[in-house]
């Protein structure tokens, strides 16, 4: 954090951070994303199976948690998220503080999603709703962790009342932040339905980043709300979001956010006083990094694909001689995935196996998280360990995948 530092006119006015949407030479490329976006998006929602959705969901924000910390570097393992979750906490107290740090996370996703995705895509752009992620996410942690890295108190919640630079950016004037927001807010809550929002969702996702209105867990709160804005436009569902991208380009992502803090080069590069073309390659990769994101969980989520990876799943269960799991149950299974509960019963019999080996079966499956119920007899549902990643969402996770096989 730096103080008393030289201001050029775009940290101190707040027209200097315009353009807030490529002109019309840029924008046709950037329109066309979106719409390929939307489609996407559309067809994934529409189609995503029921009761493997309701499953994937929860297992999709410790993701989602995992990878916006990594962006910072302060991400822990997949199973560390799980033991945080049970509220179990590691002995080392860095590695309880990132436990901490990625329940909070994703709890305030969750947080988001339930409270202000109903409101609208308009909604997601109110400076009140931005301060209300940053307090979300703080307020879960103990004092001891809402501590900047220069040792100051990240006041959940307030916009900053300190001037930094942030690398080679200077943010700008405490006093003008507020200003800066509603700027901000004003343009993009007001841009018109559709593909414009969503070129309007890129951009904002680096001017946000660019104002930098917080003491800490800036780029964090810039994620969720990109992440609000496409769920509250009906395009996510909770099965995808732009952290899993970003973090797997996370060199590029920063490189890109660069490029959009660049002043103005001169007279072909718009009319604002900063640089329309670095804007332009930082929306561009932002559609481009959800496009992937989309296409990949359209693959993952394909009917036919599941029930292959599925039936390798228990081929390898069944071939390992460590438990009583059966190819038998692929039907079953699967059935559960696209539906949702079914009664044991009603398992067992799908199973074509006698009753006692269905039942030793049944208990397999259960043991391993494959099925889950809410009480001993209680209707079962489908259930997505980590272990299974590797078979049934291969590559979705690798870090979680290869925690998993050091494990074995």
């Amino acid at each position: 954090m730096t103080q008393g530092i030289i201001r050029s006119p775009a940290a101190t006015d707040v027209a200097g951070f315009e353009p807030l949407l490529p002109g019309s030479a840029s924008l046709p490329l950037l329109l066309e994303l979106a719409h390929t976006l939307q489609e996407h998006s559309w067809r994934l929602c529409g189609n995503a199976m029921p009761g493997l959705r309701l499953r994937l969901v929860p297992l999709l924000r410790a993701m989602n948690s995992y990878y916006t910390n990594k962006i910072e570097g302060q991400h822990t393992f997949p199973a560390d998220i799980e033991e945080a979750l049970r509220n179990q906490f590691s002995a080392d107290p860095d590695r309880a503080r990132r436990q901490r740090l990625a329940r909070a996370h994703l709890r305030t996703e969750e947080w988001v999603e339930q409270t202000h995705a109903p409101q609208g895509w308009r909604h997601a752009f109110d400076v009140q709703v931005v301060q209300a992620m940053h307090l979300n996410l703080y307020e879960q942690l103990p004092v001891e962790d809402r501590i900047t890295d220069s040792g100051e108190p990240v006041l959940e919640g307030q916009l900053r009342d300190r001037n930094v630079k942030v690398g080679i950016h200077m943010a700008p004037v405490a006093e003008s932040v507020p200003e800066f927001m509603k700027r901000w807010s004003r343009y993009y809550s007001s841009l018109p339905q559709g593909e414009h929002a969503l070129v309007g969702v890129a951009c904002a996702h680096h001017r946000l980043a660019w104002i930098h209105p917080f003491r800490d867990g800036n780029g964090r709160v810039a994620r969720l709300q990109s992440h609000l804005a496409l769920q509250s436009m009906g395009l996510t569902d909770g099965l995808w979001s732009p952290m899993r991208g970003l973090a797997r380009r996370q060199d590029e992502y920063y490189a890109r956010l660069m490029d959009a803090d660049e002043p103005r080069q001169g007279d072909y590069d718009g009319r604002g006083a900063l640089s329309e073309r670095g804007l332009t390659i930082f929306a561009r990769f932002f559609l481009e990094v959800c496009i992937d994101q989309v296409i990949f969980m359209e693959e993952m989520l394909n009917l036919s694909g599941f029930k292959n990876r599925l039936d390798a799943l228990l081929t390898f269960e069944a071939a390992t001689g460590g438990s009583a799991i059966r190819r038998e149950a692929l039907t079953a299974l699967h059935y559960i995935a696209i539906n949702g509960l079914l009664e044991r019963g009603e398992f067992k019999a799908m199973t074509g196996l006698a009753d006692r080996t269905a039942e030793r079966v049944l208990k397999a499956l259960l043991d391993y998280g494959l099925l889950r119920s809410d009480s001993p007899k209680g209707k079962i549902y489908f259930g997505i360990p980590l272990s299974s990643l590797r078979f049934l969402f291969p590559n979705l996770w690798p870090e979680a995948e290869a925690a998993i096989e050091r494990k074995v």
